[in-house]
């Protein structure tokens, strides 16, 4: 809430209302679902540009293939190379969570997005790992604790208990918690998190 314009003359909460576009902040829930699925940080696979073939419909009314090359944002040294998933996270490249969404679907990323507290509308295709999809910064900040809370999403609380002038609590508030994903699963999502700070 820090730095927004002035509530008085502008009345809308930027945090739970607000939604935007997350972009690559959405790679880590990908990435997710393969350390979910038995995939480690140091797995190897190939930095290469992944082709998908969809069905678009003309103008004509018609559905026909068309394809769709996702790129990087640049070319590295590693560009054509095996690399890991922890490199490939670490640097945001689009090849290897274009790789990933192959691997699984675009379904499977959306459930597991839900699955760790968000409710806004995830729209499962391909480009689901360029974060297309609108979420608020309250549902990103509620699914990113899962990972430091070793599984369990906590639905983000600002105020747990009002009190009156004297000290008497008039109403508590206890922050709701499930699990989400794995305390393995977890762990792992911090090891290659790390990377991106690291690295």
């Amino acid at each position: 809430y820090v730095g927004g314009p002035n509530y008085r003359h502008f009345k809308y909460d930027q945090v739970s209302q607000s939604k935007r576009q997350v972009g690559s902040t959405i790679k880590p829930f990908v990435y997710t679902l393969a350390m979910q699925e038995g995939y480690s940080p140091c797995y190897k696979v190939p930095n290469v540009s992944q082709t998908f073939i969809e069905k678009v419909r003309s103008k004509d009314g018609e559905l026909k293939d068309s394809t769709w090359t996702p790129k990087n944002s640049g070319s590295t040294k590693y560009d054509g190379k095996m690399v890991t998933l922890k490199w490939g996270l670490a640097n945001s490249v689009n090849n290897i969570s274009a790789w990933l969404i192959k691997q699984f679907t675009p379904q499977a990323v959306a459930d597991l997005i839900k699955i760790m507290g968000v409710k806004s509308k995830i729209y499962a295709v391909n480009s689901i790992f360029l974060g297309t999809s609108e979420i608020s910064l309250y549902e990103m900040v509620g699914a990113y604790s899962t990972f430091a809370n070793k599984g369990v999403h906590v639905d983000p609380l600002m105020v747990i208990k009002i009190e009156d002038k004297n000290g008497n609590v008039l109403e508590s508030f206890s922050p709701q918690k499930r699990e989400a994903i794995s305390e393995q699963t977890a762990y792992l999502m911090i090891n290659l998190l790390e990377g991106v700070i690291n690295n």
